[in-house]
């Protein structure tokens, strides 16, 4: 039996291509997926319209097999401009549309998925875990059998690959990564800065117990792209259950339709942990904003 995560970031519905939402569309059709995560910034300005138009995509991603879903906010689903919402009801449209739960949590016989709201309305776009956050992560982890794949999905990211993007950090990253990884961490996934990557996060934190890798995604169908990064998802399967291996692929937009970019076997191997990666050669167009 596998499992597999369809994981999508930063929609920015105002903002979205019409040729990019088709091309997905027909991508979950013929690939599928059991789980789909959205990790935040589903619309460019938190507005009704925006929310109605990420909800009806979902559902309609949703509507081709996909059975569970887990979507949190990011700090674009806060209201920027309207200031008496953002500061008395800063999530009110993101809940008339995805649901109260602002921490989803999914779990089955072989993985276990925590959602984080890592946003707040006094920050304008930075995110932070809080110690509560961090105890009660911990606890989960503790308590979920050490064969599941335990992941932690978040916005900001917990590690970056650039420079630049140091500080677009979650606030509280580095202590919350040390106590979850001892508790059995293995994963963490994300968005917010566009920027597609996997990394092993004990060079960033090499006095973390044990290797915890981060997975994040590019902006799957806005036009607020960086840089050369294309739009792209990811696609993580678990693949062997007896020995936790993920197989990770990046499928970026190409030509009018999504192609591997990227692919990545993460295993954890008592404490004696391997990345193999497979680069499939694309041609990625560059210099669109």
């Amino acid at each position: 039996m596998t499992t597999t995560i369809l994981h999508i970031s930063d929609t920015h519905f105002g903002t979205e291509q019409p040729l990019v939402l088709e091309a997905l569309e027909n991508h979950v059709q013929e690939h599928g997926a059991d789980i789909l995560v959205l990790s935040g910034d589903i619309t460019q300005r938190a507005r009704r319209a925006q929310f109605e138009a990420g909800q009806a995509y979902v559902q309609r991603l949703e509507s081709h097999g996909i059975p569970t879903t887990l979507v949190i906010p990011g700090n674009h689903d806060i209201p920027l401009y309207n200031l008496f919402a953002r500061f008395t009801a800063p999530y009110a449209n993101y809940k008339q549309h995805f649901g109260e739960n602002l921490e989803p949590l999914f779990e089955n016989d072989q993985l276990l998925i925590i959602g984080l709201n890592t946003t707040h309305p006094t920050r304008r776009k930075d995110g932070a875990v809080t110690p509560k956050q961090v105890e009660r992560v911990a606890e989960r982890l503790i308590r979920t059998p050490a064969h599941k794949l335990r992941i932690v999905v978040a916005h900001q990211p917990f590690g970056a690959m650039e420079m630049s993007d140091l500080s677009n950090l979650q606030g509280g990253a580095e202590e919350a990564l040390s106590i979850w990884a001892d508790a059995g961490l293995d994963l963490v996934m994300g968005g917010h800065i566009h920027l597609p990557y996997v990394l092993p996060l004990r060079n960033q934190y090499p006095d973390l117990s044990r290797e915890v890798w981060i997975v994040q995604a590019g902006t799957t169908l806005s036009s607020r792209l960086r840089g050369t990064a294309p739009n792209s998802f990811n696609r993580l399967t678990l693949t062997d259950t007896a020995h936790k291996c993920v197989d990770v692929e990046r499928w970026d937009f190409i030509e009018g339709c999504f192609v591997v970019a990227e692919r990545f076997m993460l295993s954890w191997h008592s404490n004696k942990e391997a990345l193999e990666t497979e680069r499939h050669e694309v041609l990625i167009p560059g210099g669109q904003q």
